[in-house]
């Protein structure tokens, strides 16, 4: 049989499009023979990656949020052809029910080790995971987190849907925005001492070394007292926060206790009263989604450093 060079270009062109797209995710390689039809995100960060990246109609549903969160007004927006499938975590009754084939999640972001709901679990009914790279520290080692943790879940979700160039649209932005506003920020010798207050009154949940408020702490020009600890989100001794004297306090707004019933337990507490951030009362409010990785990560850097130095 002949082929004229059209026909051969053609071909090799359809074998290109044809080709599987293999993504690190955490420990594991996942390869995709198509962009997936039926996806599902837990979790109001990584949903909101799913609709930057325009991926609306490629996706059965959400879960993961109005058991603990709200959503704003363009999250509603985006997500309003979408149902949410779960108000928590789901099952993965629920997932199969769905028909999904993808699900976006990552360690204690709709899946615990050892749960009923894992890459695993799912593999047998032909559900791929993709994990949120952040996440990663809870089932092995990792680097310490910083803001190539969120371009790596957008670039790697633009692979897996074949977005690619919309994918690298967007982190070019959010690069060239966070360079342009750090450089306008005046070089300190001695950066602020951040503590992050997720949660919690007899003890804190706070962001250590492999959360994302870590990142941008620093990006802000400040360091989060937390640093040295080794985990992700976890909770610490309010005895160890004393010791570390924060300068501000960075409050994660979620759930049932509200940002200023947060400030309220710290400025009221006789055992803070020596803390910098208490006396000068300084305190930022970060929103669950700007904290936690996702699109709103370069507008949270902003927030912070606004309240770290002022406009």
């Amino acid at each position: 049989m002949k082929y004229t060079l059209s026909a051969l270009a053609l071909a090799a062109s359809a074998g290109a499009a044809l080709a599987d797209t293999t993504v690190n995710s955490c420990n594991r390689e996942v390869t995709f023979d198509t962009p997936p039809k039926a996806a599902i995100s837990n979790d109001v960060n990584l949903t909101e990656m799913m609709l930057v990246l325009g991926l609306a109609d490629r996706m059965v549903g959400y879960t993961g949020i109005s058991g603990w969160k709200t959503l704003d007004e363009d999250m509603r927006a985006g997500v309003e052809e979408l149902p949410e499938l779960s108000a928590k975590y789901p099952t993965k009754e629920v997932l199969l029910g769905a028909d999904a084939d993808f699900y976006f999640a990552g360690w204690n972001y709709g899946m615990k080790v050892g749960g009923e709901v894992t890459p695993e679990t799912l593999a047998p009914f032909g559900i791929k995971v993709y994990e949120l790279t952040e996440s990663c520290i809870h089932i092995g080692d990792k680097p310490k987190v910083s803001m190539d943790d969120m371009y790596n879940d957008i670039a790697n979700l633009g692979k897996i849907f074949q977005v690619e160039d919309k994918a690298a649209a967007l982190i070019d932005g959010y690069k060239a925005d966070l360079a342009d506003f750090t450089a306008s920020l005046e070089t300190v010798d001695d950066p602020l001492r951040v503590f992050v207050y997720d949660s919690g009154e007899e003890s804190p949940f706070t962001a250590g070394r492999y959360a994302m408020p870590t990142a941008l702490i620093e990006a802000a020009g400040g360091k989060n007292i937390m640093d040295d600890f080794q985990k992700s989100w976890a909770t610490v001794t309010w005895e160890e926060v004393v010791e570390r004297n924060p300068e501000v306090v960075v409050i994660v707004n979620y759930g049932n206790v509200t940002a200023e019933e947060k400030r309220a337990f710290m400025m009221s507490n006789p055992a803070f009263a020596n803390l910098d951030a208490v006396k000068n009362d300084r305190f930022v409010t970060l929103e669950y989604v700007e904290a936690t990785p996702g699109p709103r990560n370069i507008n949270a850097v902003k927030k912070l450093a606004n309240g770290f130095w002022g406009e």
